[in-house]
């Protein structure tokens, strides 16, 4: 008996371990009504979220994200913004110099949670609650929510009155549930930068002066009764009376929700190749109708491109929205910046259209893997935009032979620079924002850049794509995506991930030496000067003008890279990352080695590619 007592609880413990191991995630559905007040630039808001507790932990706190407190003088971003080195030029000192009626706030009026009332603290961007009842593992409670707001003067994404003249750049607007998953709750003050949320579906209706155009990240359920272009052509409208509409949208699946506001948006839509509605929105008549003219067209070309390269836009809309302070990216939406050029236009609309990839559906935690959003997005552009520049879409702008150089050498310059910072930084916690800019944006690329020249292009198509189709509407990681493209090729990535995320080792491989050795051989010696090992594609040159491709293996790596564009070549033996030396011989046979070159494709992130060629002096 008792053997068999014994043998159940092992089997609990097991299972409970197991259960425990596997991937949860959080689900939210939000019901958010506001209703504003433009005279003062204020609304009233009322919310009522349902949470489904997915977790194996029994929750007793909860947390919400007070977005707009951040535009008052003192706050965390304002201090943040005034002592760090090299402040962002759209902020600088301008939250400290916000007057009583320009600052933003947001003021949590009542929460009950299940009809009970919860106790909750207002502390900065963040409102910490204290929960009537646990919320139990696999339970759902309802939250509701009343609250007012003051929109900022425009400073920083979001806010009214922008330099370009947008009346409202409505977000991070509504109080925002913290994201609580594996490494517990997500409670991080607004300082600077990046977004984390709860997958779930939105229903929000906003009511504000029929003036105003309203254009937003959902499906509008009400065109019939707002106009501006939303509703059929030829069809009746049914326009409330009174001095406001009421716009209504949904959501499905998506982890945040934004809107921009306006009463001198211009509306046009076009459906797309692959069947889902563009939108766009901007001020007609400032001086650049034309591009915005042209926009629509090029923009379904760079979707086609995009689904296929990247996997299929999943959502039945997108709406590109003159707003913010740049571009900034958002679920259906992006809020861009007008008053551009074409080619500057198009190459920030095609940037944030791809955040729907690497973000929007693959909903990394920004604040602690930025480089898997900017970075994959920046990679993804580079690829995009050149593809658009040889199809002669681009005026001007040619196509690159290594759509790559130019993420590579400005990852060279940041990790000589000496202010360089490892991946795994906190986005808020960089020393400089040009650590954080060149780390997220240029270093989160040459990470990809790197994969394909390890594993070759082939695999790495194919790997991009299963990160896409294993991982959209969750929330992966750096295991997540390096786990995609070794499954696809066969090969041990680990040692990468640890090299390129975890730490500041550098690559730098140098051809130190090439001795003739006797009659029929030479001697190639390879040094690796910087402490991080990779794969080496090694490329021979003789005098007659042949060449010769040789591939050096890294131990670590468990494998070889298949040939790439079915060249011939020689594999050499595995080469460990603990040897600052690696020595080959050429068997030259009737010809004479006039060149050897590491990497002369240039993909590898090599910091100092003029010691990567040996060349025969006459």
């Amino acid at each position: 008996m008792f053997q068999k007592f014994s043998l159940v609880i092992v089997v609990i413990l097991c299972l409970t371990g197991f259960a425990h191991a596997q991937y949860w995630q959080q689900h939210v559905d939000y019901q958010i009504k506001a209703d504003m007040d433009v005279s003062k630039h204020q609304y009233k808001g009322n919310m009522r979220l349902t949470y489904t507790n997915n977790s194996p932990d029994t929750l007793t706190k909860a947390f919400w994200h007070l977005y707009f407190n951040a535009f008052q003088p003192g706050s965390m971003m304002d201090v943040r913004s005034r002592s760090i080195a090299d402040p962002d030029s759209r902020v600088a000192d301008r939250i400290f110099k916000l007057k009583p009626e320009e600052q933003g706030w947001m003021k949590v009026k009542a929460l009950q949670q299940n009809g009970k009332p919860s106790v909750f603290v207002h502390n900065e961007t963040i409102l910490e609650v204290t929960l009537a009842e646990p919320i139990l593992p696999g339970a759902t409670t309802v939250f509701e929510m009343s609250w007012d707001a003051q929109v900022p003067l425009q400073v920083r994404r979001n806010g009214r009155d922008s330099k370009e003249g947008i009346d409202y750049s409505m977000a991070q607007w509504y109080p925002k549930l913290c994201e609580y998953d594996p490494q517990g709750w997500h409670a991080n003050p607004y300082v600077a930068r990046e977004f984390y949320g709860v997958w779930g579906d939105f229903d929000v209706t906003i009511s504000i002066d029929k003036n105003y155009v309203v254009a937003a990240g959902g499906y509008l359920q009400n065109p019939q009764e707002v106009g501006h272009g939303y509703e059929a052509p030829g069809s009746a409208l049914k326009l409330p009376a009174g001095n406001k509409l009421v716009w209504h949208f949904k959501t499905p699946n998506v982890h945040d929700f934004c809107w921009a506001a306006d009463r001198d948006y211009t509306h046009t839509s076009l459906v797309a190749d692959d069947g889902s509605i563009m939108r766009f929105f901007w001020q007609k008549g400032k001086g650049y109708d034309d591009q915005w003219g042209k926009m629509p067209g090029i923009m379904n070309r760079a979707r086609s491109i995009m689904n296929e390269r990247f996997g299929k836009y999943p959502y039945r809309e997108y709406c590109f929205i003159q707003g913010g302070d740049g571009g900034m990216e958002y679920p259906l939406a992006t809020l861009i910046t007008g008053n551009r050029g074409l080619n500057s236009l198009i190459g920030v609309a095609v940037h944030e259209q791809l955040h729907s990839w690497y973000q929007m559906v693959l909903g990394s935690n920004e604040s602690l893997y930025g480089w898997m959003d900017e970075g994959f997005t920046s990679f993804a552009e580079d690829i995009v935009m050149n593809e658009l520049a040889r199809e002669g879409l681009l005026p001007g702008k040619k196509p690159e032979d290594n759509p790559y150089a130019g993420a590579i050498s400005g990852y060279t310059a940041l990790a000589t620079s000496g202010v360089e910072e490892p991946l795994t930084t906190h986005a808020d916690h960089y020393h400089t924002n040009y650590a954080y800019g060149v780390a997220s944006y240029v270093k989160g690329a040459v990470y990809l850049i790197q994969i394909e020249y390890i594993i070759g292009k082939q695999a790495f198509d194919k790997g991009l794509l299963r990160y896409f189709h294993t991982w959209k509407f969750k929330h992966p990681d750096a295991n997540a995506v390096t786990r995609c493209f070794e499954r696809e090729s066969g090969l041990e990535l680990d040692w990468f991930k640890e090299e390129w995320v975890n730490s500041l080792n550098t690559i730098d491989y140098a051809v130190k030496s090439v001795e003739k050795e006797d009659r029929k051989n030479t001697k190639v010696t390879i040094e690796k000067i910087g402490r991080m090992a990779m794969p080496l594609d090694i490329v021979v040159t003789y005098t007659n003008g042949d060449q010769e491709i040789f591939y050096a293996p890294l131990e670590g790596m468990r494998g070889e890279k298949p040939a790439e564009n079915k060249t011939e070549r020689s594999i050499l033996p595995d080469h460990r990352w603990v040897d600052t030396t690696y020595t080959f011989e050429i068997p030259e046979k009737m010809k004479k080695v006039a060149r050897v070159s590491i990497d002369p494709s240039q993909r590898m992130a090599d910091i100092n590619m003029e010691n990567n060629v040996w060349a025969k002096k006459d």
